[in-house]
């Protein structure tokens, strides 16, 4: 496999998913398909109801599809403990709710998601600092999660989710509680750790500036991919495009 074919190979993909609750009488997602290459940066927006956190529980395995499939490189995955693996492995994953473990200062939290990977301690202490200095926190190491903002947490959550350079980065209205300057930081510090690594970037946002940043925007209306605007390429596609 070239580079050209390695680049446009799909790292993550949805086939027919279709997620119902309440014995189908709510449907969450309809039957949505899409595909997400390596390096795509892109934006999923919808009013509140329309699917959204549904999509991105089907994309990182925090949920199942009712029918449908989910595939990641390539390979259909479907058991709760491959799914386990695969996030601690290539998936990066930042919240709106910060999940920080409260007894660990912000430094150890970013240290635990390396914890697998990377057995020298100095290493996972220099890589945590690293990341936590880019993100202006370099004189809040040290601190429990209680002691730092709303907004400091969020960006302690996004260190560790790039902790382990990952192949896909899945960020759930990242910048929500942020001021202005700390969502355009947050932004900026996203879209260079794709860069740098050639990740795929999926963002959920409200944000019309977060969208119009990314490359690609996925619209979603009452559970179904209503259109697959893809700017580099000025193509609008409807209804699912993207499969």
């Amino acid at each position: 496999m070239n580079d050209r074919e390695r680049a446009d190979r799909p790292v993550l993909q949805l086939a027919g998913v279709r997620r119902e609750f309440d014995e189908g009488r709510i449907v969450a997602l309809a039957g949505v398909s899409l595909s997400i290459t390596r390096g795509e940066t892109v934006a999923i927006v919808g009013r509140s109801g329309s699917g959204k956190s549904t999509l991105v529980n089907m994309l990182c395995g925090l949920d199942q599809p009712t029918t449908g499939a989910v595939r990641v490189n390539g390979q259909a995955v479907a058991r709760r403990t491959e799914w386990t693996a695969l996030r601690s492995r290539h998936f990066g994953i930042v919240f709106q709710q910060f999940h920080l473990l409260p007894t660990l200062s912000a430094v150890e939290n970013v240290e635990l998601a390396l914890m697998p990977a990377v057995r020298d301690r100095a290493a996972r202490r220099a890589r945590s600092r690293e990341l936590l200095e880019h993100l202006g926190l370099g004189h809040r190491l040290d601190l429990l999660p209680a002691r730092l903002s709303g907004g400091e947490r969020q960006r302690v959550a996004l260190a560790r989710a790039l902790a382990n350079s990952p192949d896909i980065i899945i960020a759930d209205e990242p910048t929500g509680s942020l001021d202005r300057q700390s969502a355009d930081n947050v932004l900026e510090t996203l879209l260079d750790a794709r860069a740098k690594v050639g990740s795929a970037l999926v963002i959920v946002t409200h944000e019309r500036a977060i969208a119009l940043a990314c490359d690609r925007e996925i619209t979603l209306v009452d559970g179904a991919i209503s259109s697959d605007i893809r700017r580099a390429r000025g193509e609008i596609a409807i209804a699912g495009a993207g499969a």
